[in-house]
């Protein structure tokens, strides 16, 4: 599974170091295991595109002409479209897709809250074959499963022939049952690091901004992730927290 060989773009020569040293690593144990409809915002060039096995039906798109242009020229193992198309402003339908993946895009994108709210928009949501059992109204009785015995003997409650449904307990959502898992985000991102981490990306930070007009290197990605929704599953950090894989479900 080669990724940097299939493509001799400018930006894929001059990560070139960088994916030696970590991001390589990290992509082969990130991507190939993705199954299903997967959606990879930010394709860019295609890095992402070999590792990708046959058990994924994956969408690529980009804003970018010139970067899709190169992504096409990959090979790869599943069936892969390319779609030209800003991940803040998603042409998908709602719940069209397994997984939405990422690599290095967040950093960049202008609005990260507008792309993760249209991530988890296109992601499917879980199904839940069981009964959802709504909390009583405040000031009433739970409702009884069951026919009530009459008529009740008087100074006494009467008993339910069945069983008290239990109001949910408060910030608890129902469990699936034998339904589907709802849609996956897996990111891999550079972000603000942790602890000398967190200082070097906000001193460094500051000239890289004067420089770069898109990229960030001190966004508090996993933060963004759970603010837009999404319930946090794994968070992987590596180099100082500055490079983490993110992983999270709707």
């Amino acid at each position: 599974m080669s990724i940097a060989k299939d493509s001799g773009s400018p930006y894929d020569r001059g990560m070139w170091l960088l994916e030696r040293l970590i991001f390589r690593r990290l992509r082969r144990r990130v991507f190939p295991g993705l199954r299903g409809d997967v959606l990879e915002l930010g394709v860019g060039t295609g890095v992402n595109l070999p590792l990708f096995e046959a058990g994924a039906r994956v969408i690529g798109c980009d804003a970018s002409e010139g970067g899709l242009g190169w992504a096409a020229r990959r090979k790869t193992q599943a069936p892969v479209t390319l779609v030209r198309a800003d991940a803040q402003r998603l042409p998908f339908a709602d719940g069209s897709f397994d997984v939405v993946t990422a690599s290095l895009v967040f950093c960049s994108i202008a609005d990260p809250a507008r792309g993760l709210a249209e991530a988890r928009r296109v992601l499917r949501r879980p199904e839940h074959r069981g009964e959802l059992v709504e909390p009583p109204v405040e000031g009433t009785r739970p409702e009884h499963r069951g026919e009530l015995v009459e008529p009740p003997v008087e100074g006494t409650r009467p008993e339910p022939r069945g069983e008290l449904v239990e109001p949910p307990v408060e910030g608890t959502r129902p469990e699936p049952v034998e339904g589907r898992a709802g849609g996956r985000l897996v990111l891999l991102e550079h972000t603000r690091g942790s602890g000398l981490g967190a200082w070097l990306t906000d001193a460094v930070g500051l000239l890289w901004n004067a420089w770069s007009s898109e990229c960030r290197l001190n966004r508090e990605t996993t933060q963004a992730v759970a603010e837009a929704g999404f319930r946090l599953e794994r968070v992987e950090r590596h180099a100082l927290g500055i490079v983490r894989v993110i992983k999270a479900s709707v």
